[in-house]
């Protein structure tokens, strides 16, 4: 039986940029220093010959992170652009309070969002932005 959500889990070209970007950006809080994973458990696990590489785990509130680097297997590139209506995860929501002073701080340190703020006919305000690699989130303000 599920019981809930844990978190999410993105694979990354540069892990430090990434956690700077969730840590400056969207105020995360590392949980951990980076450590190193491999071995044959995670090689089962994930379904990947030699899987290794580097990985973060960072939270907000009760929203976990974890931030993969892989050194192997090689990652494939992933257009940074991609379409949220292509196959596979579309982005992760993210719930705050003010989004408009939230997109308007991360806009002025560079992040990119897709639109201004919307208000949903509930109430509810959103806005789509984008990670340094292109991972694509929501901001959700409930009413």
């Amino acid at each position: 039986m599920i019981t809930g959500a844990h978190h999410v889990a993105i694979s990354v070209r540069s892990l430090e940029d990434s956690i700077s970007f969730y840590r400056d950006k969207m105020e995360l809080e590392v949980l951990a220093p980076s450590f190193p994973f491999g071995g044959e458990m995670i090689e089962d696990i994930q379904g990947l010959k030699d899987a290794r590489g580097r990985m973060c785990v960072m939270r907000k509130g009760n929203f976990m992170l974890e931030l993969f680097e892989y050194e192997a297997p090689t990652p494939a590139a992933k257009d940074p652009n991609y379409s949220v209506g292509d196959r596979g995860i579309s982005h992760f929501g993210l719930q705050v309070e003010d989004i408009e002073n939230t997109v308007e701080r991360m806009r002025n340190a560079g992040v990119r969002f897709h639109s201004e703020v919307k208000t949903f006919p509930s109430g509810m305000k959103a806005a789509y932005g984008r990670d340094n690699d292109g991972n694509v989130f929501e901001l959700l303000e409930m009413s």
